[in-house]
């Protein structure tokens, strides 16, 4: 969910029926039209939309793997901007390959872009796909802006602030005027498109603040439903009703895995999530969540549990959970046979 990855819209296709994003499930994760029991003999459901979160570093396969996505039904496809290939122009190519389905960025580092040229390729990318398109943005971290790219992180909060000040006005297609310590922008942009809705990769309070008060939603990633429940949701929602703003989207960005081998499963988040236990940001969001490191952030289990801790995250405030699936082969095929099941008749 930022510079290292695994980081809206109605998520309607063509003449499906609006999905009011509540599923109900059996003890085998397969989901029924009427309210069933779980093992415990209580009703399992999730009121979030379940999303497919996934990066590659080749357009063909995005657009193989998006197209699959959409014939399997899911609404949206959220896609990093890591050190592969860029983000925005490869939604533009599968937004004319692809129909329907809806795509969003999660998320686009913003101190490489100004404001202007990114809402200048928001609006392209908005047109080329016919307004299906959600612009997710961050800050990334202090060891990439300032040691990879040579860029101040002195002031993230400001500097955000300041950029959606230039920004918000260009992506809803008027004129911008700002001028502050760290970003200046005066002028309008000339492409027509529908207004892409901003999320902010926020997870401080600060920053949920500020989101609340000018954005659409946030996108979480190493963010648990107890942090969400507690912290994410009331700060921002709050902020939102202040300002009277909709309630915001809260897309939930989270490693999952359906598996037999749960063990397995955790050793495996806790090596190929590592990354994160070491950024303050994601550090403190696990803090909050009372866990010690990636793999207590990851949903690993069979079916039953995994859809447990979904419906946990939905419970929590999500209102769509963008699952960036792991494992091995048997488990990546497990997960999405879920993923497809809890959404199908949502």
């Amino acid at each position: 969910m930022n510079q290292f990855g695994p980081g809206g819209g109605d998520g309607r296709r063509g003449a499906r029926p609006e999905r009011s994003g509540r599923v109900t499930v059996d003890t085998n994760g397969a989901a029924l039209e009427r309210p069933a029991t779980n093992s415990l003999g209580t009703c399992m459901t999730i009121d979030a939309k379940i999303d497919i979160f996934g990066a590659d570093n080749s357009v063909d396969r995005f657009v193989d793997n998006v197209r699959t996505a959409h014939e399997q039904g899911f609404g949206t496809y959220w896609t990093p901007q890591i050190f592969g290939m860029e983000a925005l122009t490869a939604i533009a190519v599968a937004g004319r390959e692809v129909p329907d389905i809806r795509f969003g960025t999660s998320v686009v580092p913003v101190q490489p872009r100004h404001a202007m040229m990114m809402a200048q390729q928001a609006l392209t990318v908005s047109q080329a796909t016919g307004g299906r398109f959600d612009l997710g943005i961050g800050l990334s971290h202090q060891v990439v802006v300032e040691s990879m790219w040579g860029l101040p992180f002195d002031k993230p909060y400001t500097y955000m602030r300041e950029y959606l000040d230039a920004l918000m006005p260009l992506v809803a297609g008027e004129g911008s005027s700002a001028s502050g310590e760290y970003v200046t922008s005066r002028g309008a942009l000339e492409v027509r498109a529908d207004a892409p809705p901003v999320l902010v990769a926020a997870l401080g309070p600060k920053m949920l603040k500020l989101t609340g008060e000018r954005c659409d939603g946030t996108i979480t990633w190493m963010t648990g439903p107890k942090t969400i429940a507690s912290h994410t949701a009331p700060v921002m929602n709050e902020a939102a009703a202040a300002a009277g703003r909709a309630t915001p989207q809260i897309v939930a960005g989270i490693p999952v895995c359906v598996t037999e081998d749960v063990d397995a499963g955790l050793k495996l988040a806790a090596e190929a999530y590592a990354i994160y236990g070491t950024l303050p940001s994601y550090q403190a969001m696990m803090e909050r969540e009372g866990v010690d490191g990636p793999a207590g952030i990851a949903i690993v289990g069979d079916a039953d549990a995994v859809t447990e801790r979904l419906a946990g995250l939905a419970e929590a405030g999500a209102t769509s959970i963008a699952a960036s699936e792991f494992g091995t082969p048997d488990d990546l095929a497990a997960t999405r046979e879920l993923l497809v099941s809890l959404n199908s008749q949502a």
